[in-house]
């Protein structure tokens, strides 16, 4: 485990720096889009994935790493937007959108102990591709549940498949960097 410890603590570094950096360019621009348009966002970028995948040829030039990375940042900021709602023209400071992020990445690494005793780290043994699926199938699960106006009946809720898809988009890119 404190392999797993180290290699997830290194991606979500290097995830948290993109996160940092594009506040510095963009201010939290992002605040505007509702938790909907982030789950929109992380669907595109987990189909392009597929897609590449499927076909083997990627186009736009993007890498894997950079659209796991994305989808990581993405589940963040969707947790940030369920977490504290906002107006159109609220502005969050760079400072207070980084103590949130930081915040939700200890959540996201106490679950991911949990649910890796429990499971046994059988991820490490998984491939790239089914990560992929398992992002896609939690997108659509939330669009679901969006669709539904937030209303379940017997699953997690849209919090859960966030923070799932964030730890499914970091064991990928433990996977991509040949750490397994």
């Amino acid at each position: 485990m404190s392999k797993t410890t180290s290699q997830y603590t290194n991606v979500m570094n290097s995830c948290r720096v993109i996160f940092e950096k594009k506040t510095i360019d963009y201010g939290t621009s992002w605040r505007i889009l509702r938790p909907s348009s982030l789950t929109d966002q992380i669907f595109i970028k987990a189909q392009r994935i597929r897609t590449i995948q499927e076909t083997g040829e990627n186009k736009v030039g993007e890498s894997f790493e950079d659209a796991f990375q994305a989808i990581v940042n993405y589940c963040i900021m969707a947790l940030v937007q369920l977490r504290n709602p906002t107006d159109f023209n609220d502005n969050l400071p760079p400072e207070r959108a980084i103590k949130f992020y930081k915040e939700i990445e200890n959540e996201a690494f106490e679950l991911m102990q949990i649910k890796n005793h429990d499971y046994g780290e059988a991820w490490r043994d998984m491939r790239v591709s089914s990560l992929t699926d398992l992002i896609l199938t939690k997108v659509l699960r939330i669009k679901q549940i969006e669709d539904n106006k937030g209303k379940t009946l017997a699953s997690e809720g849209v919090e859960g498949n966030y923070f799932d898809m964030l730890n499914y988009s970091v064991f990928a890119l433990i996977h991509l960097g040949g750490e397994c």
